[in-house]
């Protein structure tokens, strides 16, 4: 169950990342709220995760979904740029997670 916790949080960062800009500064109200809710929600199931995964992996783990999940709500959403190297740098990201899950005890 914290495989499946840990996968939730990293979504509801990816969320909570997008909604911030969206909120524009937090000057809309609605973006705002989603955002908060949303980091909060992720939080939680990190430390709900982190009660049976060692820190390092569940962190890393999180922090990557969100970066490389921010990074193609960006591309897809808000129009960023996609270049060679911006594919390689998540793509590294993508490898250290599955070899952080490979060598996972847990």
């Amino acid at each position: 169950m914290a495989w499946v916790y840990l996968l939730l949080a990293g979504v509801l960062e990816v969320i909570w990342a997008y909604s911030m800009k969206l909120s524009d500064g937090f000057s809309r109200p609605m973006p705002s709220i989603v955002m908060i809710v949303a980091m909060i929600g992720s939080i939680a199931l990190l430390a709900l995760s982190m009660r049976t995964l060692p820190l390092g992996t569940s962190y890393m783990i999180w922090t990557g979904i969100g970066a490389v999940g921010a990074f193609v709500m960006g591309v897809v959403f808000l129009g960023e740029a996609v270049t060679a190297m911006r594919l390689v740098a998540a793509g590294l990201i993508v490898a250290g997670l599955v070899l952080m899950k490979a060598t996972s005890e847990v």
